[in-house]
């Protein structure tokens, strides 16, 4: 029996999708729920499974191809064993329909890894016989050609090339979530009145708390107690004292949110998503970075849900973990503010007359000026500066 592949239903507001990857080729036998194809939208990448065990007989739509929702883009034989069946197209090239089955079974590179291998200048024969493949079936995935090309040398004919050109260049598409975050970042810009304030903040006794509780807290919880948790507390703390920061405009209306939903700045492969930490006020410490670390390996696998990403009130970005300094953030639409933490430096600073070296960081508030007047932007900023520099007022609600 031959079945459909469709796109499955895009979320609201996507009008069509790309096809990013797919994990199966013609004539390559796959198992009930094992995943065929990732479609991409500008919002999160769907993942299209085998409906039975069966075969994929042939691909209508290629990598890099728009389509909508429920559109056919494969078929599917189902009860089919490997190398009975393969695509027509196939079937001409091949000598002998189980050979190519054969082939295609042992093929431990996709369309979409072959491309990544050739603007990398790695030889197929090469990236089989050095790269271990992480996918199933030993296949070897993108991520497996980018941790390899990170660490190995260049390879000599790409080497041999640069020195004949002088200068080379690449032109690779930018992703379709890419494309939706410059967009949002461009009309951040174009249609607030952002501002940033700046505060610094003595990290020492979050620091000391980590240090005397991280193995109790991890033995209890099985997580790490790390920055975050305390950032968010701190901000959600803030959020209720201010509640302007917490609006958003809808249109002449200001929309104040009696809830409290953070979103998370993750960065992925396939770039900036900030999935949404719902109801961050009633979670504790180890529920916080429990939610943020599930988040945030959804994010770099491409998991992530619509619901998970869509919503939230206020956005914590932390550039620190990067190394970062000090930035200006751009708010996240509609969203009136997004709080910047980075990186913890060591600096001299003047304690009761005296100099002591003491573990600082930087805090950027960037707000719409339109929402949030300076005297409340500040004192915002002041009060998370305040409870992080004395955490125990985090427990005790004062």
């Amino acid at each position: 029996m031959t079945i459909e592949i469709k796109v499955p239903v895009l979320p609201e507001s996507v009008a069509d999708a790309t096809v990013a990857t797919w994990h199966k080729q013609p004539g390559e036998a796959i198992a009930r729920d094992e995943n065929i194809v990732d479609i991409e939208t500008d919002k999160v990448v769907l993942e299209v499974v085998a409906p039975e065990d069966g075969t994929l007989v042939e691909i209508i739509h290629p990598e890099g191809d728009t389509v909508l929702a429920e559109q056919v883009i494969a078929k599917f034989k189902a009860g089919a064993v490997a190398g009975q069946e393969v695509a027509p197209a196939q079937a001409a090239q091949a000598p002998a329909a189980s050979e190519a089955a054969e082939a295609a079974s042992n093929d431990v590179l996709s369309p979409s890894v072959r491309r990544i291998l050739g603007e990398k200048g790695i030889t197929e024969a090469h990236a089989i016989a050095e790269i271990k493949g992480t996918g199933k079936g030993g296949r070897i995935t993108k991520e497996d050609v980018d941790a390899y090309a990170a660490k190995a040398p260049a390879p000599a004919g790409a080497a041999v090339a640069a020195v004949a050109t002088g200068r080379s260049e690449k032109r690779v598409p930018m992703t379709r979530l890419r494309k939706r975050i410059a967009e949002r970042l461009l009309e951040a810009k174009q249609s607030t009145a952002m501002l940033t304030t700046f505060n610094e903040v003595n990290m020492k006794p979050i620091m000391d708390i980590r240090k005397q509780y991280q193995e109790q807290f991890e033995k209890k919880h099985g997580i790490r107690l790390g920055f975050m948790s305390f950032y968010v507390k701190a901000v959600t703390e803030a959020l209720k004292r201010y509640p302007e920061v917490n609006a958003s405009l809808d249109g002449d209306d200001l929309v104040y949110h009696n809830y409290f939903d953070i979103s998370i700045a993750v960065s992925t492969p396939r770039g900036l998503v900030t999935p949404v930490l719902k109801d961050a006020d009633t979670l504790s410490l180890a529920q916080t970075e429990d939610a943020i670390k599930q988040l945030a390996l959804k994010g770099r696998d491409g998991k992530l849900t619509v619901d998970e990403i869509m919503g939230g009130n206020f956005t914590i970005t932390n550039g620190g973990v990067f190394g970062s300094l000090m930035s200006t953030p751009i708010i996240n639409p509609p969203q009136s503010a997004i709080l910047g933490m980075h990186k913890i430096q060591p600096r001299p600073m003047a304690v009761d007359g005296k100099v002591e070296i003491l573990p600082m960081m930087y805090l950027a508030l960037s707000y719409d000026h339109r929402i949030i007047d300076g005297k409340e932007s500040v004192g915002f900023l002041v009060t998370i500066k305040e409870l992080l520099e004395d955490p125990t007022r985090l427990l005790l609600d004062l």
